[in-house]
């Protein structure tokens, strides 16, 4: 759907130049919500204006849907563009037009007749939540609610790309989430292709499919979100998926657990996809002459599966608990035993 080869955007200023997109490659499928991820700075919202040409490439090409963006002329870009929906982390809204307004100003510049216009954006503000708001003005709504009006103005001339440019940080965590979740049900009733820059791994986790980390205008790491957060490579990496799974009392508890639990063996458990519904531990009761103590865990879910850690205890004859953790092995769960976890 969206290739992107020898991507650059290099910044030419009195002192220096900088590069924020460097050489990048990149190959994102029809359908699927596609994560690009960085720290400020980075280059990701560099990256996805020279998507849609907001921003003028230094070298490379984007193709979409078959179609060399980069090398379009005006009329031909204005056309593509309207196949390109964008949202923006501060709304971008009319402020003097109302709900409906705001969505019917793309339909206009389109040259949409008005009847069909009224029908599509009555559509539009049933499909992202905001029946009856239609004559608001921007000031009498709520951050969400502003960017459900973003929402609708995108995908007004049926884009088949929507392009989301730190969408959500400027929301609450309860906020957040519901946004997230609208995306969602837009992918999958619409069949869109969503592109979604963020500073927030909470954010990757919960909708995208793929994620893409980037680091001085590189894609540093990229893969199938469960993957990246199973087995980050990069340091970057690894601080954005702590921002998910990092515990920080879990250092403090693992330490009591060793003062507290002499006996026994300690197990840590490790779930990933179709196993964290496993009712292992059950099993393992009913299975062998072993006393089970659950003691610390923690499991996220993704859109492609879930995963985890458990913390367990075995106490029981040594001969039996051995036999537990041949039992395990032969499972989808993996695990380590050690005496200090």
């Amino acid at each position: 759907m969206i290739s992107i080869k020898d991507l650059s955007k290099v910044f030419h200023t009195k002192d220096q130049d900088v590069r924020a997109v460097d050489k990048m490659d990149l190959s994102i499928e029809k359908g699927e919500i596609f994560g690009v991820i960085g720290y400020s700075g980075a280059g990701k919202s560099t990256f996805i204006r020279l998507l849609n040409r907001l921003e003028e490439p230094s070298d490379g090409n984007v193709t979409i849907d078959n179609q060399d963006v980069t090398k379009l002329n005006k009329n031909k870009l204005r056309l593509a563009r309207q196949e390109m929906g964008m949202i923006f982390q501060h709304f971008n809204l009319l402020w003097s037009r109302t709900v409906f307004d705001n969505i019917a100003f793309p339909l206009e510049i389109a040259g949409m007749k008005k009847e069909d216009r009224k029908n599509r954006v009555n559509e539009l503000i049933d499909l992202v939540g905001l029946s009856g708001r239609g004559g608001s003005y921007p000031s009498q709504l709520s951050g969400g609610q502003k960017q459900r009006v973003g929402i609708a103005r995108a995908l007004a001339n049926n884009p088949k790309v929507l392009l989301c440019d730190e969408a959500t940080s400027a929301l609450d965590p309860e906020t957040t989430d519901s946004i997230l979740d609208l995306l969602v049900d837009i992918n999958n009733k619409l069949g869109l292709t969503i592109v979604l820059i963020t500073h927030e791994m909470h954010v990757i986790r919960k909708i995208c499919h793929r994620v893409a980390v980037m680091e001085q205008g590189q894609v540093v790491e990229s893969g199938d979100v469960l993957d990246v957060f199973l087995y980050p490579k990069q340091q970057v990496t690894k601080r954005f998926v702590d921002q998910v799974m990092g515990d920080p009392d879990r250092k403090h508890s693992l330490e009591l657990i060793n003062e507290t639990y002499k006996t026994g063996e300690i197990i840590k458990l490790h779930f990933v996809g179709e196993s964290t519904n496993q009712a292992l531990i059950s099993e393992l009761s009913r299975k062998f002459d072993v006393d089970i103590n659950i003691l610390h865990g923690k499991i996220t879910q993704t859109q492609k599966g879930a995963y985890g850690t458990l913390f367990v205890q075995f106490n029981g004859d040594k001969g039996e608990i051995d036999r537990a953790i041949a039992y395990i092995k032969t499972t989808s769960v993996q695990l380590e035993v050690s005496p200090n976890v």
